[in-house]
């Protein structure tokens, strides 16, 4: 366990060290300042050209808005179409693969735009080469890039000077694609194929097992979408048990590689802001208090695990190695917890062991991560979450001094305000209502919900406890972004197809339009030197009282609809 634990610490560390250097890149990046990618620039000016884009040329906001929505309903309506047509299109087709219905290639489509990829079809089964990499793999760039874009345009609405405009957004998308996800990508997937991973076009291979039977076995253009599936916070895999797939991840070595770009971006994001701003201490306030949070969700999660399920004690079986139920045997109990820890912070999302499997109360600590979606979070949207609390932390900590809120010098207002509580109240909402649906026709049901076919264990726990869960989990993942899931939920039916995909919009766009309009409003005023009664948010008291924030806000959004899920599961559990 010693040992685990030292690695655990040392990947973090390695983590650490590559997401200053690439904040301190990115900042480069966007300032236009000379970097080590500027070689690339007759590529980009060939390509601004082609799509008639000068992106030297600012946006307003409603038309820099207006651009992520028109580029948005482009790539859904290719995608839908090209899922719905997938046997037709006789490319990198390897046989046999059905097309998707229209609710579930709008709910894939919508699923990898949103960078969420909560995959309702299983990847080797449901999806052709051609999909994999000309849609799907197509769509994380995309959608990790336009994260990135719109966290670098909040992230100018904060500089001391001020503006009518973010800059433009397709020069930042471009600028993201090629001089951050696909250097970074093509680095990572020459790492994987080296240790293993499959890149071939090759149609899928028949075996004969020792016991004489004839197997299919997948492969495919693996090592081709793995990268940006961690590196965009995307997560979705190329096979349907993802992560946990000897192919996608074939031993440690692999399990290192994917952390450590899952953890790279979005730390970097915070270095960036404090190079970008030249404001390193908030920059180093906003990375320590992230850091404790996510400390205070994974550490959990591993101790629950470590320690066993109390169920299977009960009936006498040694759990010395934790709860194995669910893990996969080559990572084992603390490996598998600590990759559950950051990926439910961390919204890609990847499992490399079954979340439905996890004890009770670590269920609990997965849903927080996820609800509160500020930690680390995703390119450039996890900072955007955090934003919003630190407005509402900063509206309270003045009017505790009595002092008019101020942010960097800019004087937050009443709209600004408004708009950070409405999209922080809007997230919960939607989750709890659409799940509320989903427990009224099950309850509604005729048999129980048992024809419905959408919870296997709904009778787990004397009164379905686990089965409130799993269904709240589909609808906090797919808000957040994250699209992992309890997967004893039979998701591939109208229903969650269609459900799912309206949550997974209206929590990705939600936020996006909200931090973006207070933006607007800070980047339009003035810059007001402090003095000696502005509250400070470049100190650690600031940290903590963002924290406290958060921690009530969380109890009071989150804790009826755990309490009446994976807390009651645990209280009614056999010991």
């Amino acid at each position: 366990m010693t040992s685990e634990l030292i690695g655990f610490a040392l990947l973090f560390g390695t983590a650490v060290g590559l997401a200053v250097l690439t904040g301190r890149y990115l900042s480069r990046v966007f300032r236009n300042e000379p970097s080590v990618l500027d070689g690339l620039a007759p590529i980009e000016r060939l390509l601004f050209r082609l799509i008639g884009v000068d992106p030297t040329q600012p946006m307003p906001w409603a038309q820099y808005l207006g651009a992520v929505a028109v580029t948005s309903v482009v790539w859904v309506v290719l995608a839908v179409t090209l899922l719905m047509t997938q046997t037709q299109i006789p490319v990198w087709n390897q046989g046999g693969i059905a097309p998707m219905d229209w609710t579930l290639a709008l709910n894939t489509a919508i699923s990898f735009l949103t960078s969420t990829n909560l995959q309702h079809y299983s990847g080797e089964s449901g999806a052709t080469y051609f999909s994999q990499l000309v849609v799907l793999t197509f769509l994380q760039f995309m959608s990790a890039a336009t994260s990135l874009t719109v966290g670098v345009a909040l992230v100018r609405s904060l500089r001391a000077e001020s503006g009518a405009s973010p800059g433009n957004f397709y020069g930042d998308l471009v600028r993201s694609l090629t001089r951050v996800l696909l250097p970074l990508s093509l680095l990572v997937a020459i790492g994987l194929v080296f240790a293993g991973v499959p890149m071939t076009f090759a149609p899928y291979d028949t075996i004969q097992t020792l016991q004489g039977d004839l197997v299919s076995v997948a492969r495919g253009p693996v090592a081709a979408m793995l990268p940006i599936k961690h590196l965009g916070s995307n997560g979705g895999g190329f096979f349907g048990t993802n992560t946990a797939h000897p192919f996608e991840n074939p031993g440690m070595a692999t399990y290192c590689l994917h952390l450590i770009t899952v953890f790279l971006l979005p730390m970097a994001f915070v270095c960036f802001v404090g190079y970008y701003l030249n404001r390193r201490k908030l920059g180093v306030i906003i990375f320590t208090l992230m850091t404790g949070c996510w400390l205070l969700l994974t550490i959990p999660i591993m101790q629950q695990e470590w320690a066993g399920n109390p169920v299977i004690s009960a009936l006498g079986i040694d759990q010395s190695a934790g709860s194995l139920e669910g893990k996969e045997m080559r990572f084992g109990t603390l490996a598998s917890a600590f990759w559950c820890g950051v990926n439910i912070v961390i919204p890609a999302g990847a499992l490399t062991s079954m979340h439905d499997s996890y004890t009770s109360l670590s269920g609990v600590f997965m849903l927080l991560g996820m609800q509160i979606d500020a930690f680390y979070g995703g390119v450039g949207t996890g900072f955007m979450y955090l934003f919003l609390y630190i407005i509402i932390a900063i509206f309270i900590g003045s009017l505790m001094i009595g002092r008019t809120p101020e942010l960097l010098g800019k004087k937050v207002g009443q709209t600004e305000i408004q708009l950070a509580v409405g999209v922080i109240v809007a997230q919960p909402l939607i989750y709890l209502g659409l799940t509320a649906v989903a427990v009224l026709i099950v309850s509604q049901a005729p048999d129980g919900g048992v024809a419905l076919g959408w919870l296997g264990n709904r009778t787990a726990g004397p009164n379905g406890y686990h089965g409130f869960t799993t269904m709240l989990y589909e609808y906090v993942s797919s808000v957040a972004g994250n699209g992992s899931g309890f997967e004893s939920l039979g998701d591939n039916t109208p229903f969650w197809n269609l459900t799912t995909a309206l949550a997974m919009l209206l929590g990705r766009f939600i936020p996006i339009v909200g931090t973006l309009l207070i933006g607007a409003q800070l980047y339009q005023k003035p810059f007001i030197p402090s003095s000696s009664g502005t509250l400070p948010t470049e100190s650690y008291t600031f940290g903590a009282l963002l924290f406290i924030v958060i921690v009530i806000i969380g109890a009071l959004c989150f804790f009826p609809a755990l309490a009446i899920g994976p807390i009651a599961e645990f209280l009614t559990q056999p010991r």
